[in-house]
């Protein structure tokens, strides 16, 4: 876990620098707090995914920037009793083809809000397992293991998981072509 928040921390600043912004500047294009990106550029602090999700639409960078780490890191154990959500991804961003595919674990009775994504980007939903349930335009739609759906991911959307076991679901998310 060390290695993949060093690796958050590393690209967070790096893409900071080579845009040359301030924090302040940051902040503005994330809406996640100054004192906050500090402390993640520091590796002083790990940032939940809505943050993150937050952090990659502001820089307009694909989600899997911040948690595609070299290959020698191991992703987390998931423990529902510590952690909400994980995110993993199956394939980490295609510039060829503009997207990432992840595997998300979803505890029981976690929520996971998720402001807009840039423009045109689209978003695709599977279950795996279990039970989820999503807010889209708002409107709350419950999904079973086998079924799935797409919706604009440019507008805020939600995860809830509100069963009694962890949900596992996949999202591949496309991005427009610049």
């Amino acid at each position: 876990m060390d290695n993949l928040t060093h690796y958050l921390a590393t690209t967070l600043k790096t893409l900071r620098q080579q845009r040359e912004w301030s924090l302040s500047r940051l902040a503005e294009a994330t809406g996640v707090s100054k004192a906050m990106l500090g402390q993640i550029e520091r590796n002083e602090s790990s940032p939940t995914v809505a943050t993150l999700w937050k952090i990659a639409t502001g820089l307009n960078v694909p989600f899997s920037t911040f948690i595609s780490p070299p290959e020698s890191v191991t992703p987390p154990a998931f423990d529902p009793q510590q952690q909400a959500m994980v995110v993993t991804p199956l394939f980490p961003w295609d510039p060829e083809l503009c997207f990432d595919h992840f595997s998300i674990l979803l505890a029981p009775g976690a929520l996971s809000e998720s402001t807009p994504h840039e423009r045109g980007v689209t978003e695709h939903v599977v279950v795996i397992s279990g039970q989820l349930d999503m807010c889209i335009n708002g409107e709350w739609k419950t999904l079973q293991a086998g079924e799935g759906v797409r919706f604009a991911g440019d507008a805020a959307h939600a995860y809830r998981n509100s069963s009694g076991q962890t949900a596992h679901f996949h999202s591949l998310i496309h991005y427009p072509r610049s």
